[in-house]
């Protein structure tokens, strides 16, 4: 797996600058390997909308060290693209998972929280 510093080593060949201009970026989108630290940790963040949230996070645009102005956007995509190969939707990352039992059970807790559905308590003297 590619560390964060190489791909920002990547971001400075393609557009100039420093490696600290994009290292943050690089960095959170392989956060997710403290969660788990092989390829997996990738359907956290390396699709289409964690790129979109890299932006949300780090801005729509990045100011290089060289006054050089790039979107956020295209080193998400460097990232991801270097990673993969292509950037997949989160559907993607989805259909490649396989469902589990614990993973669809759910105890309906309406009747016990909506006071219109809870009956009245009547007490007994």
């Amino acid at each position: 797996m590619a560390h964060p510093y190489h791909h920002a080593l990547s971001s400075v060949k393609k557009w100039g600058g420093t490696v600290e201009d994009f290292l943050a970026v690089h960095s959170w989108f392989d956060q997710s390997k403290e969660i788990t630290a092989d390829f997996r940790h990738r359907a956290l963040r390396h699709h289409a909308e964690g790129i979109f949230m890299a932006e949300t996070i780090f801005g729509q645009t990045l100011t290089l060290s060289s006054g050089r102005i790039i979107p956020t956007r295209w080193v998400g995509e460097q990232h991801v693209k270097e990673d993969l190969g292509f950037i997949p939707s989160f559907a993607d990352w989805v259909k490649a998972i396989r469902p589990e039992p614990w993973m669809g059970r759910t105890e309906r807790i309406e009747a016990q929280v909506d006071p219109y559905l809870v009956s009245p308590v009547v007490e007994v003297t």
